[in-house]
Order: C-alpha cells, then structure tokens, then sequence
C-alpha cells in the first residue's frame, strides 16, 4: 500500500467542503456541521503522530469525522435518555421524521415492564425486516443498521445511488406499516 503524506496547512482547501457536505447530510444543521468539521480538524492536529499514512489524508480525516458524528448522537442521545433506534414511525405531515426512538424505553431505567417492550420491539422490527423483499432488506441493513457508506452499498449490488434511496424509502416505509400492525 503506498505511504501517504500527511499535511495539515492544505486541510481546509482540500477537504473543508466535502467534510463540510458529508456532514450537513447527517446532522441537518449548518452550525453542527461546521463545528463537526472544525473539531475533525483539531483531532486530526492532535494525532498527527498516530497518522501512519496507510490510507490516504481524506480517508483518515473523513474516519475522524464519522467518530466525531457519532460522538454527538451519543451526547444528544444520552441527553434524551433514548435508545438509537433509526426507524420513522410516522408518514404523515405532522410528525414526519419522528423516529421510533420517541417510543422506546430509557435504556438506563430498566424495568420488567421496559425489559419485555424493548424485547418485543426488537422480536417485531426483525419480523418485519423478515417480511421485506431480500435484496431490500440486506440494503436497508445495511445502509440503516450497519452504517455502511452509499457507494459502498452501491457497488456491492451494482444500483446506483437514487436507485439506493428509492429502496431504502420504500424499505422505511414498509417497516412504518409493518411496525404500525405488529407492534403499536
């Protein structure tokens, strides 16, 4: 594998922007998103020495971004007190992008009751995952559950990136229903 330099003073010429769109696609807001991206650059600073150059700059900045996206789910999440579960539940204007998290029991006051609902939760979400189409299903898994990059997912089965959304759309969609009739 070749050696890759590392070199911070062309950072923001080179990777600001597509860091910049990378993440405004996963947390929505603009503030958020440029400080995911001033925080990458910093971390990315402190652990230049950790920087052994077998994957290329971008490459190694873009994985500290994902850290850092991740970190901040975590931190609203805690806040909340809920489980990251990532499945709308709701279609209709009012509430559409809810997430079924909205439903679902803080993970940190356990209860019998919590205990069975979380169980039976996640016993309706495999069922429904169960009924979708194959192809479908494996795509929403992994673009949804396993966090797999769209390219990735893409070249796996060979569909292009609206073709991908247009099935994780329609996968949403059937497990809404699907979870509507099994489990509400």
């Amino acid at each position: 594998m070749p050696n890759h330099q590392i070199n911070p003073n062309k950072w923001i010429d080179l990777y600001a922007d597509y860091l910049f769109n990378y993440t405004i696609t996963r947390v929505s807001d603009r503030e958020i998103a440029q400080d995911l991206v001033q925080d990458t650059f910093l971390a990315g600073l402190k652990s230049m020495k950790n920087f052994k150059g077998e994957a290329s700059e971008r490459t190694w900045l873009i994985s500290i971004l994902k850290r850092k996206i991740i970190d901040h789910y975590r931190k609203i999440n805690s806040k909340k007190g809920k489980a990251e579960v990532r499945i709308m539940y709701n279609d209709d204007s009012e509430t559409e992008g809810d997430w079924l998290e909205e439903r679902v029991a803080d993970p940190y006051d356990k209860t019998a009751e919590d205990t069975l609902q979380n169980a039976e939760l996640g016993n309706a979400i495999h069922n429904c995952l169960g009924k979708l189409p194959e192809k479908q299903a494996e795509i929403f898994k992994m673009k949804t559950i396993q966090g797999f990059e769209t390219e990735v997912i893409c070249n796996e089965f060979n569909i292009t990136a609206s073709n991908l959304w247009v099935i994780i759309h329609r996968a949403r969609t059937a497990m809404a229903d699907c979870l509507k009739e099994n489990w509400f």
